[in-house]
């Protein structure tokens, strides 16, 4: 046996390693740079919270009850109010992510060119995903038109679908991880494992529904026909 051979067999090698562990001490170690009582924190908490689960409420409301498209007399007009309700609320939560940022501290690992230029490269990747994602769909298919009614004849294919599913959860995710690495914020490394479990719990909670209502225009039009 090598001496390499038995110096990595005298510790147990990797199979000895328990990641659950490495991954708590990390946790650990970002834990320590952030004030979770800071109110800029609280605020881009509930602001990452809250968002999707505003826009998942109305818009199941609006498709059970069509109550905002009478109330604005088309549903293309109440589509583009959620719609704008939506960007206003994400200028809100970036606007807290990056406050809750601002009031805590860099780590000084992350403080390096290496980490800037990835960082960059994620958030230059993310804004690709996003307005890809939004030219492909359109404003009423970026902004939940399928529970208006205002469906699609069929899905969207092309880049950055082509890709992977939901490109704009997961560049927007992109966004704030990358923007966290420029800014060396741990606080903002730990929002943005919040975002991303967020939009993963939104992600389990829409596509089923949406799935629902493509399937009921199919059996509808395979009726007409």
């Amino acid at each position: 046996m090598s001496s390499s051979a038995a110096e990595h067999d005298c510790c147990g090698g990797l199979s000895n390693i328990d990641f659950r562990k490495a991954n708590l001490c990390v946790m650990t170690g970002l834990l320590a740079y952030v004030d979770p009582t800071d109110l800029s924190f609280v605020a881009a908490v509930l602001t990452i919270v809250f968002s999707p689960l505003f826009w998942n409420v109305v818009a199941r409301w609006e498709q059970r009850t069509r109550k905002l498209s009478r109330a604005f007399g088309s549903p293309y007009l109440a589509c583009y109010a959620l719609g704008s309700i939506i960007l206003l609320l994400n200028v809100l939560r970036s606007h807290c992510f990056t406050q809750a940022m601002m009031s805590q501290p860099k780590m000084e690992v992350l403080d390096n060119r290496t980490i800037y230029f990835l960082g960059l490269a994620l958030l230059g990747g993310g804004v690709v995903f996003v307005l890809s994602s939004f030219f492909a769909l359109g404003f009423t298919g970026t902004f939940l038109g399928d529970y208006f009614g205002i469906l699609k004849e069929a899905r969207v294919t092309t880049f950055p679908f082509s890709v992977v599913d939901n490109p704009m959860y997961w560049g927007s995710t992109a966004n704030y991880l990358g923007w966290a690495l420029m800014h060396s914020s741990p606080t903002g490394l730990l929002l943005t494992v919040l975002v991303a479990l967020v939009y993963m719990v939104a992600v389990l909670y829409e596509e089923p529904f949406t799935a629902e209502i493509y399937r009921q225009k199919a059996t509808r039009s395979h009726r007409k026909s």
